[in-house]
């Protein structure tokens, strides 16, 4: 059986505060956006797992899938299987793609072997993985808090807006924006915010990572500029980079971008 996880963009986000336990409290609006993975499981005589497309980085039994499926064995009289994921999304993209690819798994599995979990305790699995992972049960607009792993529905619809992701040559990790980060709190809520109109975004809605990645990385700084300079009614960098994505009222003309940098579209 096979799924395709998709990735999100941040619209927004605040980092308030670091926690006792090493993490950060923040404030976002996680929006799915149409880039995919796909992602197979077939039974086997032995749990395995294989990669096609973009390389992934790190130790086979350090993917979230794998983690995902010895969580749910503990639980649930699984079958070893082998798993395949065809990587599409950016890594080091502040896309999110190894949470969803996480968060699919446990829905793929929970689909494949008819487990009849509803959506809460899949969350309470995925919570588990990573603190972003939770969203991709749901996979809807929402606003963010605590760790990124609280939500709130948001009445948030893109639909009649053309999205554009741009993707340069470059990753960022978590662990490298966060250490250039200084926790603020802030004087309105994204949860507000959110809800002016779009073409006041710009003046309200920020992305705490931008200052010390555009620092370190001027190129992701040049593509967020070309997107506004393109007619971009928004532009930010989303979580902790290096994508940038820009809403559009029409399509825009991204020549310029094409050449050095990945662009999607249609999203």
């Amino acid at each position: 059986m096979i799924i395709f996880p998709n990735a999100k963009i941040n619209i927004g986000l605040n980092v308030l505060s670091r926690r006792d336990d090493g993490y950060h409290n923040l404030e976002t609006t996680f929006y799915p956006v149409n880039i995919k993975d796909a992602l197979e499981i077939v039974v086997a005589d032995e749990l395995s797992f294989e990669s096609s497309g973009l390389e992934i980085p790190g130790r086979v039994e350090d993917n979230l899938c794998v983690k995902g499926y010895h969580l749910l064995k503990k639980d649930f009289d699984l079958p070893p299987v082998k798993i395949h994921l065809h990587k599409h999304i950016p890594i080091g993209a502040g896309l999110g793609g190894g949470s969803a690819d996480a968060a699919f798994f446990i829905r793929l599995i929970n689909q494949s072997f008819e487990l009849g979990m509803e959506e809460e305790r899949m969350i309470g699995y995925a919570r588990k993985l990573g603190a972003d992972c939770a969203f991709f049960i749901k996979n809807k607009p929402v606003f963010a808090f605590e760790i990124g792993d609280e939500f709130e529905q948001v009445r948030l619809d893109l639909s009649k807006y053309q999205i554009v992701l741009v993707m340069p040559p470059v990753h960022v990790s978590t662990a490298e924006a966060y250490r250039g980060v200084k926790p603020a709190p802030v004087k309105e809520s994204l949860m507000d915010l959110i809800y002016e109109p779009i073409t006041e975004w710009r003046k309200y809605i920020k992305n705490d990572f931008e200052a010390s990645v555009f620092k370190d990385h001027p190129e992701i700084r040049g593509v967020k500029a070309a997107l506004y300079e393109a007619g971009a009614l928004y532009a930010s960098m989303s979580g902790s980079g290096a994508s940038v994505f820009g809403i559009f009222d029409k399509t825009p003309d991204l020549s310029g971008l094409e050449e050095d940098n990945e662009v999607f579209r249609d999203l």
